[in-house]
């Protein structure tokens, strides 16, 4: 209760910042200028997920960092230049991938509708479709996104939320985006989908201290039985060559198990792990891990997605369409 009072009137003062905008954003946007935008996005995702299933997590995890930093502007997907180190080259960035496949379902708008769809709605509807495509629900996404033309590594590094965050933390880089702590512990769920580098999470498995200056230790809030097996995979922090699914056993498929999991002590950061040291975020994780509640789940996911996707979106005149997503016009 004490984060949500404290980080209240923040919340409040981002919504009204950027409630202008989003109101400029509707559903059926392009039905005059692109009708068919929707659609052809849908269609070119269901090809890239039927090869490609693993792309799911991916492409999800893309709108969230875009989402993170900017606003929803599609500034992740922009490529450094000589005299600026961009989103996408930031270290929290660096094992981001699904950006050819944006720029594949994007030439397919310009190729129907050249210079209508913005890489911003192209992103949003993408992550959308990934979770559908892999089980999860559908929700309605309102378009009239731009695209913004500033991207920084710099900005990427400060806004994004660590993997090795507290709930305070956490809450506190939610809250300046509008988002509250219920956002938090649902959009977490997200990592149902997807796989992660060594170097995010090994931290946990070498670099604790006990009681006694021991040094090396596993991280007591994880299972030890999990940590045996990700030792086998990851052989130190520095491992970047092995993948460990997030939602081991389900991490192609949308779905509550990685609640299961967070419950169990088998969340793989230190930021699923502190999802059970607060109360709020502890009881959701609980509840929904019992697997009576998938639907309540699916309802809140689209929910938090939704005002995640409204996220400091720049509209009307702002920003512009690009016509690559990799850079400005």
């Amino acid at each position: 209760m004490a984060i949500r009072s404290l980080l209240l009137p923040l919340a409040l003062l981002v919504l009204a910042a950027s409630s202008a905008a989003v109101a400029e954003l509707k559903i059926g946007f392009y039905t005059n200028t692109c009708p068919d935008a929707e659609k052809i996005v849908r269609e070119e995702m269901a090809k890239i997920i039927a090869a490609a299933p693993s792309l799911a997590g991916p492409l999800l995890r893309l709108h969230f960092h875009d989402c993170f930093v900017r606003g929803c502007d599609a500034s992740v997907l922009l490529e450094s230049t000589d005299g600026n180190v961009a989103e996408k080259d930031a270290k929290p960035n660096k094992s981001l991938r699904g950006f050819g496949s944006v720029e594949r379902v994007k030439a397919k708008l310009e190729a129907a509708c050249p210079g209508i769809v913005s890489c911003a709605d192209v992103l949003t509807l993408m992550s959308r479709d990934a979770v559908v495509l892999a089980k999860g629900p559908f929700w309605p996404v309102a378009l009239g996104r731009r695209d913004g033309r500033v991207s920084s590594a710099i900005e990427a590094s400060n806004e994004l939320p660590p993997a090795s965050g507290d709930v305070p933390l956490l809450a506190k880089i939610f809250a300046s985006k509008g988002l509250d702590l219920k956002d938090l512990v649902v959009l977490s769920g997200a990592h149902t989908l997807g796989t992660a580098h060594c170097p995010s999470f090994a931290d946990r498995l070498y670099n604790n201290t006990g009681g006694n200056g021991t040094y090396g230790l596993v991280d007591p809030s994880l299972d030890s039985n999990y940590a045996d097996k990700l030792r086998l995979k990851c052989k130190s922090v520095d491992d970047r060559t092995m993948l460990s699914e997030m939602d081991p056993g389900s991490f192609k498929t949308f779905d509550t198990s990685y609640y299961r999991h967070v419950a169990k002590r088998r969340g793989l950061f230190r930021s699923d792990a502190a999802l059970l040291f607060d109360d709020t975020t502890k009881d959701y994780v609980q509840r929904i891990a019992t697997g009576k509640f998938d639907d309540e789940f699916f309802k809140d996911f689209s929910a938090s997605m939704i005002k995640m996707g409204d996220v400091g979106v720049l509209t009307g005149a702002e920003g512009e369409i690009r016509k690559k997503c990799y850079a400005p016009n």
